[in-house]
């Protein structure tokens, strides 16, 4: 039962936390609201961090979640700047940085995940850069800017979603790229060699020069400044700056602390909750990147890193707290927009999952959607400069059915009627 002398507190103050925020006061709660922030800046969205704002499309007051006078406005307290340090299961207690303590009925954990490090020589080099946070942003937008008027030489370690993007972005500037990865392709184990292969032509199509097959091994540089970087093949490539994009890891360190249940890192790791959210503390939840929640539709536990997971899991995890019967299990999203490609990803189809790849329109003019199927039935599918079909591709995802693989590549056959 909640009541109005409650407090729930919020950790991590990204899109996730404010969405569970917001949601806590539409859903009518009454208590004490406390959002924690490690960050000064109020909470935003980041894949505008990666695209618009480093673009130079969007401002940089277009990225948060709220108006900064919002919060004031529906009594959520915030600490900004401030991280949470310890977490007393016993007491139901939080510790901030500053040494104050915060007590609370129920808490929701929305610490994110932050960027893999290079472990090689040369990091410590001015030059050397991660993408996750608003102020990373924006130092990559001002050295895209320089490295573009100078013709400036940008490497990016690893080929994801990331990497790509910020090769787009680097692109739009003039900077010359070059990407360092040790698969045979863009993207590999997400979409494959085949769909990997159209990333791959779309950015050497621009100017991005790519080698694959290889690791960094070392940045070199002088008077403090990066100038190249070696591979574990023996190749050098000239470099003023360098972008770690090697992935990301969940921040646990506060719940493993507190004792809280781990994911497997085969599994992806993170903190274990159930389908509502919740983790193996009855009144603690998690959400957003560093949740692995048992995923009912999928079967199994998923940890997702986009967008639309802390979008949309902020506002379970929040019902959640309330006591409302609810379960998580939305159709993983994401999209991404690289030059003159947008493309939209619903599902779940990790490698050695999937059985078949096809394909539907054409896909040397990028205008066409992808399917990964086992036995018949549709694990997850991806739609390349076609709009309006996110709904029918995840209701084939959901209804699990064998579908008829000729109507399925057959783009004079609508997704909708594959149900029929």
């Amino acid at each position: 039962m909640v009541d109005a002398d409650q407090t729930f507190v919020i950790v991590g103050g990204g899109l996730a936390g404010a969405k569970a925020a917001e949601t806590l006061r539409s859903e009518g709660f009454t208590g004490r609201v406390i959002l924690i922030g490690d960050e000064r800046d109020h909470p935003y969205e980041r894949p505008p961090l990666s695209k618009g704002f480093l673009i130079g499309n969007e401002e940089r007051d277009s990225v948060f979640v709220q108006q900064p006078g919002w919060y004031a406005e529906h009594d959520v307290e915030l600490h900004l700047g401030q991280p949470v340090v310890h977490l007393d299961r016993a007491t139901k207690c939080v510790t901030l940085g500053d040494g104050a303590t915060l007590p609370y009925d129920k808490l929701l954990l929305t610490t994110g995940s932050e960027p893999r490090r290079l472990d090689i020589p040369g990091t410590d080099l001015a030059g050397v850069h991660h993408l996750r946070r608003l102020a990373h942003a924006e130092r990559l937008k001002h050295v895209l800017t320089s490295l573009g008027r100078e013709n400036g030489q940008l490497v990016i370690a690893g080929a994801g979603w990331i990497g790509l993007e910020v090769a787009a972005a680097a692109r739009g500037y003039g900077v010359e790229v070059t990407i360092v990865a040790p698969a045979p392709t863009p993207l590999h184990s997400v979409l494959g060699p085949e769909l990997g292969e159209v990333f791959a032509d779309l950015h050497r199509e621009h100017g991005v020069r790519f080698h694959f097959g290889a690791r960094l091994t070392e940045i070199t540089g002088q008077d403090g400044m990066v100038l190249a970087v070696q591979t574990d093949d023996g190749e050098e490539h000239p470099a003023h700056d360098v972008l770690a994009a090697i992935g990301a890891a969940p921040r646990t360190a506060l719940a493993e602390a507190a004792g809280l249940e781990l994911a497997d890192r085969a599994a992806g790791g993170g903190i274990a909750v159930d389908s509502s959210l919740r983790t193996s503390d009855p009144d603690i939840y998690a959400a957003g990147d560093v949740a692995n929640a048992q995923h009912p539709l999928l079967g199994g536990r998923l940890r997702v890193e986009h967008w639309a997971n802390a979008l949309n899991g902020g506002p379970v995890a929040a019902r959640a707290m309330l006591g409302q019967d609810v379960v998580y299990d939305r159709v993983p999203y994401f999209f991404t927009d690289q030059y003159d490609l947008g493309m939209e990803f619903s599902g779940h189809a990790a490698p050695g999952t999937y059985d078949q790849v096809l394909a539907r329109g054409d896909v040397g003019k990028r205008q066409f959607i992808a399917f990964w199927l086992s036995d018949g039935r549709v694990l997850a599918g991806m739609n390349v400069n076609v709009w309006d079909v996110t709904d029918p591709i995840q209701q084939l995802i959901r209804s699990g059915r064998q579908i008829d693989p000729d109507r399925l590549s057959d783009p004079s056959v609508p997704l909708s009627d594959l149900l029929d």
